[in-house]
């Protein structure tokens, strides 16, 4: 990979070799925390910094490499919006357009448009699995433990995965509440497909990629294949008695189709991220629609608005974390206006502590290192 030819999102990589100990103490965290590494970017008014944290690989001494490959998870679904926003914007459909008019073999309710699917309120149930009224998590399809180990070499087709949704019940009746869920953002890739006639990751190449010059973001399909140079990543689960662990870098995430399945690097996701929210990408009135949240998960279309506590300075952050099934995970943060952003990716390994338990502790502390006294405010 190459690092030498700045974008116009981004200042020159020669700024990259800034001294910033707050960033790299911050980046340290998610490592004491038991991630096995992190590869951080940050770009601000002081250029752009990069930095890596913990192992490359368990059992080694190198650092993750801050030009690292990774799969980036939910990530994925601002890009599906912005590639769903492009035809919008085209006047090939409209955000209030029901999705039957133009996937009609899946029985839809006729009422899901194409806005409840980019804002998660179409009340289709999550095929990777969903809370039950006392909040326990009921699974889907195997999207973790043995299970997932099992079968995460597994190919799904995406019509299998919304006909899968498609025979649960629906969690609320469409646009009468909010609920996070992949089966939407599958089948809006689907309907990319349907309205332009070509593959989803064509349409993304030719619509996003390419014009960003986003050179190291892929749609592997069902290909396992994490591209070098990058992290291993790996997953603790308990099978019977015992606690395994398992180097994951190679999975199928064909499970996670348009809902999570690209693969990325810090860069390109901070190229991206700054080129959408700086209006590159698509018209000023269907980027407002983006930022505009929703619901109690504060979402757009294809991301969280967020407003920061006053421990934070303030200000308001949009966002799009994600997570692969095991692994790996992505961080993509930005001000509002595109100028200031934080990109990641993070890696778990053997430890016994529960990342998702002291994930939103570490991640707390970036935040405020990135976004505090009030610079935040786009």
């Amino acid at each position: 990979m190459s690092e030498s030819v700045p974008t116009s999102a981004h200042a020159p990589e020669t700024t990259a070799r800034q001294d910033r100990p707050d960033l790299q103490k911050a980046a340290q965290e998610f490592v004491d925390a038991g991630f096995a590494g992190i590869q951080l970017r940050v770009h601000d008014e002081r250029g752009v910094w990069v930095g890596s944290a913990g192992v490359r690989k368990l059992g080694g001494s190198a650092k993750p490499p801050t030009d690292g490959r990774f799969w980036v998870g939910s990530s994925t679904k601002t890009f599906v919006a912005a590639l769903v926003l492009h035809l919008v914007a085209e006047g090939t459909v409209t955000l209030d357009t029901p999705v039957a008019e133009h996937l009609s073999a899946f029985g839809l309710d006729p009422r899901i448009t194409v806005r409840m699917l980019l804002q998660h309120t179409s009340g289709l149930y999550n095929f990777t699995g969903e809370l039950d009224p006392d909040g326990t998590f009921v699974p889907g399809l195997p999207g973790g433990g043995k299970a997932w180990v099992d079968n995460r070499f597994h190919s799904y087709q995406p019509q299998e995965l919304i006909r899968f949704a498609l025979s649960k019940p629906a969690r609320f009746e469409p646009g009468t509440d909010q609920s996070y869920s992949n089966t939407n953002y599958t089948l809006a890739v689907l309907l990319v497909e349907r309205l332009t006639g070509h593959p989803y990751a064509e349409e993304m190449k030719r619509r996003i990629l390419g014009p960003l010059g986003l050179r190291d973001t892929t749609v592997p399909g069902d290909s396992p294949d994490l591209p070098a140079p990058h992290a291993h990543g790996y997953y603790r689960y308990q099978d019977a008695d015992q606690w395994k662990v398992v180097d994951v870098t190679r999975q199928n995430l064909s499970l996670l189709v348009g809902a999570g399945d690209l693969i990325s690097t810090t860069r390109d996701l901070g190229t991206f991220f700054s080129a959408l929210l700086g209006g590159r990408l698509l018209p000023a009135p269907l980027l407002a629609e983006m930022l505009k949240p929703h619901g109690p998960l504060g979402y757009g279309l294809g991301l969280f608005v967020q407003d920061l506590g006053p421990e934070s300075g303030g200000g308001t952050i949009v966002h799009h974390n994600g997570g692969a099934p095991g692994g790996y995970g992505a961080l993509m943060i930005s001000t509002p206006d595109g100028d200031r952003t934080l990109t990641a990716g993070l890696t778990t390994g053997d430890a016994a502590v529960d990342p998702a338990q002291e994930f939103p502790k570490a991640l707390d502390r970036l935040i405020t290192a990135v976004f505090r006294d009030g610079h935040a405010a786009g």
